[in-house]
């Protein structure tokens, strides 16, 4: 099973670029969207073959939101984490196929100043309970921007984001816990080298000199360890300041 997950910062955008490319090439079992920034599919992507789910923000227009499409209908969907300060920004789609739960989810930015970094402990306090519950019946897979680097080797500038939204010590100690909890970040399990990003600044032409950090993941219960078989990141795609990744099961 083949699974791509992308932030396309507005699925309007991003379809002007390769997110169609993406949808026509069929080789996607499940297309993962975050900050999709829309109430309804493009109708570019209306006849894509594939089963769509949409769970967008009913707290602003135009923000967060997420999208989640497969080949295959899954046995059931859940909009939300059931907790309504979060759900009304559309922030977790969870899919349930037969064999383990894909959660799609797109973490709050604590923001420069670090008004809201309160408002994500508290979403990553709610999401972990929710996914451990969910783990009770079957083995987890949980996708998206979760908005943090997890280690020095996650940021081009690790000394100069210290304390920095998405790269402070309290975001990066839930990331290890929940590693700790006994799931595993799939790219560094094939991947151990540094200089591997997924997100870059618009400004200082940033993705040309690779000043990036790494905060789109695909993460799974170490239930499904076994059936790892690749994981990666799409860079030469374009549409987003964020580029795709991807999960392959066996």
């Amino acid at each position: 099973m083949l699974l791509l997950s992308w932030n396309v910062n507005g699925i309007r955008s991003a379809i002007k670029k390769d997110l169609k490319t993406v949808f026509n090439c069929k080789k996607y079992d499940v297309i993962l969207i975050q900050e999709s920034k829309s109430d309804y599919i493009p109708i570019e992507l209306s006849d894509s073959g594939y089963h769509p789910y949409v769970f967008f923000a009913k707290s602003k227009k135009g923000y967060s939101g997420t999208m989640s499409f497969s080949k295959s209908e899954p046995l059931t969907v859940r909009y939300g984490i059931g907790d309504k300060k979060f759900d009304d920004e559309g922030r977790v789609l969870t899919l349930e196929f037969k064999e383990f739960y894909l959660v799609n989810a797109y973490f709050p930015n604590s923001r420069r100043d670090l008004s809201r970094l309160d408002f994500k402990l508290e979403f990553n306090d709610k999401i972990l309970h929710f996914l451990e519950d969910l783990r009770k019946v079957k083995p987890i897979v949980i996708c998206g921007d979760f908005n943090v680097a997890h280690e020095e080797i996650d940021i081009a500038r690790p000394k100069d984001n210290i304390n920095n939204a998405g790269f402070t010590e309290i975001e990066r100690a839930w990331f290890t816990s929940l590693l700790e909890r006994g799931y595993t970040d799939t790219y560094r399990y094939f991947i151990k080298e540094s200089g591997h990003y997924t997100w870059w600044s618009y400004r200082f032409d940033a993705k040309t000199r690779n000043i990036g950090w790494r905060i789109d993941y695909f993460v799974v219960s170490n239930e499904l360890k076994n059936r790892l078989s690749a994981a990666g990141i799409l860079d030469k795609i374009n549409g987003s300041d964020h580029v795709p990744v991807y999960l392959e099961l066996t």
